[in-house]
């Protein structure tokens, strides 16, 4: 590996070992995905000591607050990039769906590994047992702190009631199991699973009932663009098809102009080297939408002489994937814009816009 700046530790026997610091928010849940994505590296690099580093952020602070209203891009990433610019930790992990299209200047995501379940998943308050949305009883109060579920499940649950709820998923919980003020709440299903709580699960929404966000359920690994050797590091964690799905997820959003203020949703599958991609737009209460799907091919010809260039500059809406085909990641960015185009073509900009308006004025 390259020489710079780094920290090394000797151990007891007299070995030198380089030390990389990974940086995490400090929520539970956070830990734990850190924790596995370190698990992977010490496997592959056993020669490294890898070491901890947590931290509170914005979004972790402000609790009271929708995350829509708070205007803030970076919410769950400000505090750790500052970390990483300063050289304080050498890679970080998120969750893909918090970061956004374009990151700040001098970072770049090396690696996005196997996609847990994209989906959201009802759970319900324990007297609910054995119930789904379908059959909670007229003006049941359901929590979500997105307005893209709120935005799908309004329009295809109208018997509904949807309100705000926020904190990590151990609060939210709490809130649902010990007050009355919820019939049930909607979570990533992901983020159950990886906590082991998936007998919480009461019903998982499939893309008939709600589309997902761009990025959910797969981790992301953010690094320094000029840090090769960390580049190269991470790289081997990601997941080809994971990779190609994120990035058309990511152009379909970039191209909308969309955050987590607009209800954008998604739904991506590999099914015989096609890439398949559904993207939706609405407005808050549902009653507006325009949903649309397009494909493209995603084989490789010459997969073994196209080795990537390992080159900060080749970023696709700021992933750079060392070890994936460069022929199918432009494809996968073209279908994104393609069927933002698509959606624009047919008025999403208007929806989108008097979403963010209305949603502001709230």
């Amino acid at each position: 590996m390259a020489d710079g700046p780094y920290k090394y530790i000797r151990d007891a026997d007299g070995k030198v070992s380089r030390v990389i610091r990974v940086g995490t928010r400090k929520s539970q849940l956070a830990r734990i995905q850190t924790d596995s994505v370190v698990e992977k590296l010490k496997e592959l690099y056993p020669d490294v000591h890898f070491e901890i580093v947590a931290m509170s952020t914005t979004g972790d602070k402000i609790l009271d607050t929708a995350l829509s209203k708070i205007g803030e891009k970076s919410l769950f990433t400000k505090e750790l990039e500052n970390a990483l610019e300063k050289n304080e930790v050498d890679l970080v992990v998120h969750s893909l769906k918090d970061l956004p299209t374009v990151l700040p200047e001098g970072f770049t995501i090396g690696s996005v590994l196997k996609r847990e379940n994209p989906h959201d998943a009802v759970v319900l308050h324990p007297k609910h047992k054995g119930k789904c949305l379908q059959s909670l009883a007229n003006k049941s109060v359901v929590g979500t702190s997105s307005l893209r579920r709120a935005a799908q499940l309004k329009k295809r649950f109208p018997h509904l009631e949807f309100k705000d709820i926020r904190g990590n998923l151990n609060t939210r919980l709490k809130k649902l199991d010990e007050k009355d003020d919820f019939s049930a709440i909607i979570l990533a299903a992901a983020g159950l699973r990886r906590m082991g709580w998936e007998n919480r699960i009461s019903q998982i929404l499939g893309p008939d009932d709600c589309m997902y966000a761009v990025g959910q359920g797969a981790l992301a690994v953010e690094v320094r663009a000029r840090d090769q050797d960390i580049l190269e590091m991470v790289s081997v964690l990601n997941d080809s098809d994971t990779v190609l799905r994120c990035i058309a997820e990511r152009a379909f959003l970039k191209h909308l102009e969309g955050g987590c203020s607009v209800p954008v949703a998604v739904y991506t599958e590999v099914k015989n080297s096609q890439l398949y991609l559904t993207g939706a737009v609405y407005s808050l209460d549902g009653s507006d939408s325009l949903k649309e799907t397009m494909q493209t091919s995603i084989s490789s010809d010459n997969q073994a002489e196209e080795q990537e260039k390992v080159d900060e500059k080749v970023q696709r809406v700021s992933i750079t994937a060392l070890k994936v085909s460069e022929a199918p990641q432009d494809a996968a960015v073209k279908l994104g814009v393609d069927l933002g185009n698509l959606l624009l073509s047919k008025g999403a900009k208007e929806i989108l816009t008097v979403a963010r308006q209305l949603n502001d004025a709230q």
